[in-house]
């Protein structure tokens, strides 16, 4: 009573993910990069509230860590645009 007849032949359409090992390979590179560039960022602090410590303006924390943290979001960007499945000639 309300049996389907199911041949072999009926097959469910295979699931593909979206991304692929070199899509995800890409976005941990990305990751990898924002990740480095948040720890060049910190530090520079003070144990002394009454004493100012020039290190907070260095060129690690104002050029080199942004810098890292963009180039990790392009990456990123380039991770989920990128097609693996397109032919190379």
């Amino acid at each position: 009573m309300g049996k389907k007849n199911r041949n072999k032949n009926d097959q469910q359409p295979q699931q593909e993910f979206i991304f692929q090992k070199k899509n995800y390979m890409f976005m941990f590179l990305g990751v990898a990069f924002i990740v480095i560039g948040f720890i060049l960022m910190s530090g520079g602090g003070s144990d002394d509230p009454n004493v100012f410590n020039e290190d907070i303006y260095n060129f690690r924390r104002i050029r080199l860590a942004p810098t890292m943290v963009l180039i990790g979001l392009g990456i990123e960007v380039y991770a989920i645009l990128l097609n693996p499945h397109k032919k190379r000639n």
